[in-house]
Order: C-alpha cells, then sequence, then structure tokens
C-alpha cells in the first residue's frame, strides 16, 4: 500500500485541485472491503476515479501484474493508458489490444507490468499463450462493462475471470444503470455508486431540432455545418457505410472532415483521432464507437444525422459534449415525413437555417507524421526541442504532440508547415534519421 500523501501528489502532478463527488464517493468506497459498481455517465471521470485508489493497492515490491483493466476498444484502453501515465507514479504499465505489434507487447510482458491494460480479446490472447502469469492479479476493473457485453466479448471475460483466481477486487464502471451482471463477474455483494443523472450536464447542454425537406438528409446537414460557428463537431450515422456516405459528399462540397469507425486499421482510426482531438480536423463522422469512452474533449456540436434506437445511446452520444465546465448544442436532424423516437418526450427546439452562408473555416492546424517514437527513445521533449530548435518554429506554432511506439504526431500551426518542412528535410532526431511528413 501507498501512504496516504499520494492521491494529493498524483493531482498535483494532473494539476487538478479538487475531485468531483463521484470521484471522491469512488475513492471511499474503493478503499475499503468488498465489490464496487459505479455507474456515471460519460465524460464524468470514472477513469481517475477508480485508478487513483488502485495506485493505492499497489504494492512496490510485488514483480508480477497487480492488477488487470479491461476496456471495450482500443481507444479506451489507449487513454486509461495515458491517464496511469500522467499521474506521474513510479509503477510500470503496459497496454495490449487487437492490431497492436503482439511481438512487442509480448517483449513488454517479459517483466511484466504493475497494471495491465487492455481489450477483451488480446488480454485472453495472452493468458492462452501464457505471454505472463496472471496468478499476482488481485485487482480486476471492468470498464465501460455494459458496452464490452454490447460488443460481444462475454466470452472472452468470462475465460480471462476463469484464469485470474487471485481477485480480491472487482471495479465494475458504467454509463447504463439497467445493466444486468453476469454470474462469471462474480461479483459479492457489491456497493452500487449511482452517479447516472448528471443535471449539471444536462443544465448545459442546448438541443435543437432541423427539418430536412428532403429524406435525403445530406444538403441540410451541409447547410446547418455552414450555419455554425467554428468549433469541434461530431456527427453520428447509425452504420459505416453512410459514415463514408456523408464523409464524401461534405469533401465534394470543400468541407473538411475525416470519418471514424470500426472498419478502419487500428493505426488509421488512432491518426483520425489525434487529428481530430488536436484542431487539425474540426468535423468528425461516425458511428456509435464515438459515443463512449473516447478521449475527445471540448466537442462544440453533436449531429445526429440518424437518430440511433434506444435513449441510452442518445444519452452517451450527447454526453460528448457540455462536459465539465463547457456548454454545448446538439442537433436531431428529422426527414418532413420522420418522427421523434419516444425516448425524446418533448421536441427540441426548431433551429433556422441561413441559406446564405459561407463554408467553415479552414482548421488553423494541420499535423505532422514523425517517423520515430517511445522504441526509439524519443518523449515529447525531444520533439519540441527538435521543431523549435531545427524547425525554426515559435512555440505559439506547435500544438498537441503523441508520440507512440514507433511513431509520433505534433499539431503545427498550417500556415507554418511548409517552412517547417524544408526546415527539417534531412535533419535527425537522437542521431536518427526519420521521415516527416503531413499526417493524412
Amino acid at each position: 500500500m501507498q501512504n496516504d500523501n499520494l492521491i494529493d501528489q498524483i493531482l498535483v502532478a494532473l494539476k487538478i485541485e479538487t475531485l468531483n463527488e463521484m470521484q471522491q464517493a469512488s475513492i471511499k468506497a474503493i478503499d475499503k472491503k468488498g465489490d464496487v459498481v459505479l455507474v456515471a455517465p460519460t465524460g464524468s471521470g470514472k477513469t481517475l476515479a477508480f485508478l487513483l485508489p488502485l495506485v493505492k493497492r499497489l504494492n512496490p515490491v510485488i514483480p508480477g501484474v497487480q492488477a488487470l483493466i479491461l476496456a471495450p476498444s482500443r481507444e479506451l484502453a489507449l487513454q486509461i493508458e495515458q491517464v496511469f501515465r500522467s499521474m506521474g507514479t513510479d509503477f510500470k504499465v503496459n497496454c495490449c489490444y487487437g492490431g497492436h505489434s503482439m511481438s512487442i507487447e509480448k517483449k513488454n510482458l517479459s517483466e511484466p507490468p504493475a497494471v495491465l491494460i487492455g481489450t477483451p480479446g488480446r488480454i485472453a490472447d495472452h493468458i492462452f499463450r501464457d505471454t505472463f502469469d496472471p496468478a499476482s492479479i488481485i485487482t480486476l476493473v471492468l470498464d465501460e462493462f455494459d458496452k464490452s457485453l454490447e460488443f460481444g466479448f462475454e466470452k472472452e471475460m468470462s475465460f480471462i475471470i476463469r484464469k485470474v483466481r487471485s481477485i480480491r477486487k472487482r471495479i465494475l464502471t458504467s454509463a447504463t444503470q439497467s445493466i444486468e451482471i453476469p454470474d462469471f463477474v462474480g461479483l459479492t455483494n457489491p456497493v452500487r455508486l449511482d452517479f447516472a443523472t448528471d443535471q449539471d450536464s444536462a443544465a448545459k447542454l442546448s438541443v435543437k431540432m432541423v427539418i430536412s425537406e428532403d429524406r435525403d438528409k445530406l444538403f441540410t446537414l451541409f447547410k446547418l455545418i455552414c450555419n455554425l460557428e467554428t468549433g469541434s463537431t461530431l456527427i453520428f450515422c447509425n452504420h459505416k457505410d453512410s459514415v463514408e456516405r456523408v464523409s464524401n459528399y461534405l469533401t465534394s462540397k470543400s468541407v473538411v472532415n475525416e470519418y471514424f469507425h470500426g472498419g478502419l486499421e487500428q493505426q488509421d482510426r488512432e491518426s483520425v483521432l489525434i487529428r481530430f482531438r488536436n484542431g487539425s480536423n474540426n468535423i468528425l463522422i461516425s458511428t456509435d464507437l464515438a459515443s463512449r469512452g473516447l478521449d475527445i474533449p471540448e466537442i462544440r456540436y453533436i449531429i445526429h444525422y440518424h437518430l440511433p434506437s434506444t435513449g441510452d445511446a442518445y444519452t452517451h452520444r450527447n454526453g460528448r459534449t457540455a462536459r465539465m465546465n463547457a456548454s454545448g448544442t446538439t442537433f436531431v436532424i428529422l426527414a418532413a415525413d420522420e418522427v421523434l423516437p419516444n425516448y425524446i418526450s418533448q421536441a427540441p427546439e426548431g433551429f433556422h437555417l441561413d441559406q446564405e452562408c459561407g463554408l467553415p473555416q479552414i482548421p488553423a492546424w494541420t499535423t505532422l507524421f514523425i517517423g520515430a517514437g517511445k522504441k526509439d527513445k524519443v518523449n515529447k521533449m525531444d520533439i519540441v526541442g527538435f521543431l523549435l530548435k531545427i524547425g525554426k518554429i515559435d512555440k505559439d506554432d506547435l500544438g498537441l504532440i503523441d508520440v507512440k511506439d514507433n511513431i509520433s504526431y505534433a499539431a503545427i500551426k498550417r500556415d507554418k508547415i511548409d517552412d517547417l518542412l524544408n526546415n527539417i528535410a534531412d535533419q535527425k532526431i537522437k542521431n536518427k534519421k526519420v521521415r516527416f511528413q503531413i499526417a493524412v
């Protein structure tokens, strides 16, 4: 166990002054004996709510994996890993997921981390291959458990829990109140914390309705986007082919956008989200994959091109905006012959479209691809120093930096990228010549 000052030290490292009510209640419950079920909305800070008390349970003298965290998507697993690393502890953490190099993961697990994070399929694969010994795991976290069931991971999770026999603490998080927890989870008289009703977010969320004269709502969507002030915009469709169709249409109208769904390769999914987070792209079209767990802060607008089939899905989509201290607006686009589903009890206020408006502004940032990463001993400070000194840009021209295993990304002001590329051409980072190009 770590001392009681550990959480205070972590909050200083994270530059967080106070925890919210849900996080405080979670820490208190997890610190006690017994299992915990935490229900809280997307964007409320559930990751810190279980990571902070989890760290206190780690023992620095135990060499094996002590805590296992299962997440339904690669993106959520990576987000949890990023949050853990930013906490600045001395404990090793690794993340395993489909689409990531199995050989790299096996090498990482040859010296087991204290905390192992991953998707159920990949963690089950490692246990089946005996890549690591699960005998030392005493804490199990099933994050966004309802989504894992929805994605069909019940078999893999059941296998993992059967193999991890030394669990003393089970922590289960969900954004859905009505979830039924299968027997294989092994919960014993859990403490239940229900923070599903987020009145603050609801108060900060404005919902508007746009009627499309044409059942094919593409032109109405285009005009809506042109009517909005500049800001990050997340457009939801119900199917992958619709996502790509909407994206292609907006591109044909010279609207900068990208799309995101489960059919993309892992590196493409990561790259798309990085460009959206760092402001290189302000408009993202997605399936419900983007409605839960992803680290996409400060979404200004949510647009339902298609409404989902359930009220829970509608709530999770809307939960991407009006988070923390921010406000946000949700738009529902309805064709003239469509009716609102029962889960929307009151018709939203209508939103008038000005037909004489211009195209959205081109994003102020673009993303630089750098062909080196953690495995090359390259970190964020190395990249900052290189781009400022060799690239000859000002600090204000450099935005968010993401460092992966073998590659990195840096947001650069769009009007500076050409000069930067000329300055760094044929230059080396840490005595290694790497590839630089605009990420697409």
